[in-house]
């Protein structure tokens, strides 16, 4: 499994890319693999404020449910609409198409590189 080095990861194993000032939010490869396949996706509405940390939502799997952490704080200015009505893009391209929020960040949560996350998952 490939990390793509310009996202920060969490413990919580959601990824963010910085885009100046509003930043992209889905979970990565490893939760989408554990999870299984991805059935149902619940996301916060558009205009939601949001805490790192926090949880903001859901993603049930024939296996689980299991929460998605807020990663930054701030408002939710996009979700992802094609992973809500086609959950399965999530396992596909978590990194790509597969994303799950936009937020306008006023604070960044903790964060690991793409190299301490890869030792995290890899422990």
């Amino acid at each position: 499994m490939t990390l793509p080095t310009n996202l920060a990861y969490t413990e919580e194993h959601e990824w963010i890319e910085d885009r100046g000032e509003i930043s992209r939010v889905g979970i990565t490869e490893h939760a989408a693999s554990a999870l299984g396949d991805i059935v149902f996706v619940q996301l916060p509405e558009v205009g939601d404020k949001i805490e790192a940390g926090q949880a903001c939502g859901e993603l049930e799997s024939t296996k689980s449910v299991s929460d998605l952490f807020a990663p930054v704080t701030g408002e939710v200015v996009a979700i992802n609409e094609a992973a809500v009505d086609d959950p399965a893009v999530v396992n596909s391209d978590p990194y790509g198409e597969g994303w799950l929020i936009e937020v306008r960040v006023t604070e960044t949560g903790a964060t690991l590189t793409a190299q301490q996350y890869s030792d995290l998952i890899n422990e």
